[in-house]
């Protein structure tokens, strides 16, 4: 996970040399955890004396985190679910702005979840924190009147993704593109060994995969990766709908194989309790695994490297699939007072990232009523097309390759560039 390494390689000491750093941190959900961790080994690796307390997940914690409170409390999606978790939310902000005023923290990193990080930064910049949020509000695609919010709360926004900064140059705020982790992270080998090389290694070392591969009858066409998200909500409403289009695409090519990667042997679970309801042909057809030695932190990313194309539900999946070269699929639905509300409110056409980055819709999206088995169906068998393949291909690899050139700067670097300026803006006044 650790692959980037810091702009510096001398450490550097806090300006006080006789006391530590000391870093509030907050991550709001399992994807933050993983920003986190690689946030904080490259602080750790660049910084003497460093005390982290705050809200992390296990990958924080080994970096050292002393976390609060489990990182589940904050992870609440949706805007009708997240008013019934307010009272706790409320609270839980509460104690953590008392916690940080007992540590005395200097620096306070919001891992996205701004809605509830930047109301926490907004009661420390006046007490003298340095407060930065990594990753930035979805402000370039609605409700651009938060900047005012933000930079009331923040002294500095990290950006995932070049086009974030424009609404930050025109209100004149400190932002700075600093890439998804994703560009440094991806294993290079799952882009560069071949698809067919990558299904041998990962079926022969897996033994879900293993059973399933040798007792299925038939050979195989194309291998698709389904991906219906990892809370239960969303497999719930969303893999219902793909594994109606696995029954029709099997009545089109009953060679073809689905493999499904889950976080782990409970997921792999509340899965397979789906699949077992469907008819005997579709059960036979699909694969659920888990990385059962748990040391492969980029086993959902294997199975998508080795699989033809992806069938998803829109979220970061659709930014690894771009960068690991596979052609997709984008579904998505949620509650239906939340898609209203959205709908109203956000202003981009678009809702998977490699649609955003290049401005057009080169990966097809099949959004709330539109997320049908026979929609799902429909748009894979035009993608298992020669042609059509390979234009969403090409445009795949023209994106991911112009994302690359415009992300350069690392999060820790630019934090401690930020961090003098600061400091020698206060010593001026």
């Amino acid at each position: 996970m650790f692959s980037r390494g810091s702009e510096q390689s001398t450490p550097i000491k806090n300006t006080d040399s006789n006391q530590p750093l000391v870093i509030g941190i907050v991550a709001g959900e399992a994807s933050g955890d993983s920003l986190g961790a690689d946030f904080m080994y490259q602080v750790n690796d660049l910084i003497e004396d460093v005390i982290w307390v705050g809200v992390g997940g296990p990958k924080m914690i080994a970096q050292g985190l002393k976390s609060l409170f489990p990182l589940d409390r904050l992870a609440v999606m949706g805007l009708v679910e997240v008013m019934s978790h307010l009272p706790d939310l409320l609270k839980a902000r509460s104690e953590l702005v008392s916690a940080f005023s007992r540590a005395q923290i200097n620096w306070f990193i919001g891992i996205d979840a701004p809605d509830f990080n930047l109301r926490v930064a907004k009661k420390l910049k006046p007490k003298g924190v340095f407060c930065v949020q990594y990753v930035s509000p979805s402000i370039w695609a609605w409700r651009e009147s938060r900047i005012e919010s933000i930079k009331k709360a923040t002294h500095l926004v990290l950006c995932l993704f070049p086009f974030e900064l424009e609404v930050y140059q025109r209100h004149n705020h400190p932002a700075v593109c600093v890439g998804h982790p994703l560009l440094h992270n991806l294993p290079k080998d799952l882009v560069q060994i071949a698809t067919h090389e990558q299904r041998r290694e990962l079926i022969w070392h897996n033994s879900e995969l293993h059973n399933f591969f040798v007792n299925r009858k038939e050979d195989i066409s194309q291998m698709i990766c389904l991906m219906p998200g990892s809370r239960r909500s969303e497999i719930n409403a969303i893999l219902p709908l793909m594994l109606n289009a696995v029954s029709r695409l099997l009545l089109v090519d009953e060679k073809l194989c689905f493999v499904i990667p889950t976080i782990d042997k409970n997921h792999q679970y509340i899965v397979k309790d789906l699949i077992e309801r469907q008819d005997e042909s579709l059960r036979q057809a699909v694969a659920v695994a888990y990385d059962e030695t748990q040391q492969q932190p980029d086993f959902s990313q294997s199975i998508m490297a080795m699989s033809d194309l992806i069938v998803l539900a829109s979220g970061t999946a659709t930014l690894e699939a771009m960068l690991l070269n596979r052609p997709m699929v984008v579904v998505y639905q949620m509650k239906k007072l939340t898609y209203a509300i959205a709908k109203r409110l956000v202003k981009v056409p678009y809702v998977s990232l490699p649609n955003i980055l290049a401005a057009d819709e080169i990966v097809p999206e099949l959004i709330q009523e539109e997320a049908t088995g026979d929609n799902i169906c429909r748009k894979v068998t035009q993608l298992m097309t020669p042609q059509v393949y390979e234009e969403q291909l090409v445009r795949l690899k023209e994106t991911s390759v112009w994302l690359e050139q415009h992300s350069s700067q690392s999060a820790v670097s630019a934090v401690v560039n930020a961090w003098h300026d600061h400091l020698n803006n206060n010593l001026i006044k």
